[in-house]
């Protein structure tokens, strides 16, 4: 099946994944890929996953009845934030930096007091990061995003919530960053990035070259899995007919 299967289409089972096993909680996916892959994840083997419209509605919806996506309720920001702070939300953001130990930055680059560059801000990264579980998606994997040293912390990684103790660590909870090379965790003795998967056609090296710091990357790392052809339909026909996906990662 790889050959006719782009690279998003991988990239959308890989973000997928990220949302196995969490049952009942909101997935809150920032991309198109991301979003695609939670609706995939949903519609097969995480049905109980809660979706919105990114505004102020639960969606769901049976693609083999011809409704693809219907409304099931209402979430206002105030319930919103509720489950924010009590770790009932799974989030992948964005990260326009992020270092080996899991901190993002999405508000700046260069020095905070006089940036070269200034981005979205630092928003509710740290919030998300230290209550709920979190994982990034990054379309462009290169030595530009993954940083020895972020210029800003935004979301906090595992150094800096050991380093300020219990009460950053207890909710902490990074789960994985995907790319469009491969998926990277943090399943590592001193909870460091490592490579998980490579997406096929992919090399170590080529991750290696793109990434600025040393990356653990095992020999027999397997590769990124195959999506079903199930799961082909209805990322090509149901959820993403427009090809979103190729426009966020091009083949």
């Amino acid at each position: 099946m790889t050959g006719g299967v782009t690279r998003a289409e991988y990239c959308v089972v890989a973000c997928a994944e990220a949302w196995r096993g969490d049952g009942e909680i909101l997935a809150a996916p920032m991309g198109a890929v991301p979003r695609i892959g939670a609706r995939l994840a949903k519609l097969t083997f995480a049905p109980e996953l809660m979706l919105t419209d990114g505004e102020a509605m639960i969606v769901g919806g049976d693609p083999e009845l011809g409704d693809p996506e219907v409304v099931e309720g209402w979430l206002p920001y105030r319930a919103h934030l509720a489950l924010v702070t009590g770790g009932r939300r799974h989030v992948m953001m964005g990260a326009s930096q992020l270092d080996r130990h899991g901190n993002q930055n999405i508000s700046c680059i260069g020095d905070w007091k006089r940036p070269g560059r200034q981005l979205l801000g630092v928003r509710g990264a740290p919030v998300n990061t230290l209550n709920n579980p979190t994982s990034y998606w990054v379309p462009r994997h290169s030595r530009r995003v993954f940083v020895e040293r972020v210029d800003m912390v935004c979301g906090v990684g595992h150094d800096r919530a050991a380093a300020a103790g219990p009460a950053a660590t207890r909710f902490h909870d990074l789960r994985c960053v995907v790319t469009d090379l491969a998926v990277l965790d943090f399943a590592t003795p001193d909870r460091t990035l490592r490579v998980r998967s490579l997406h096929p056609r992919v090399t170590a090296e080529a991750v290696r070259e793109a990434t600025g710091f040393p990356l653990e990357i095992a020999d027999d790392v397997p590769s990124t899995r195959e999506p079903t052809p199930a799961e082909l339909r209805l990322i090509r026909e149901v959820i993403d007919p427009e090809r979103a996906r190729e426009r966020e990662v091009p083949s």
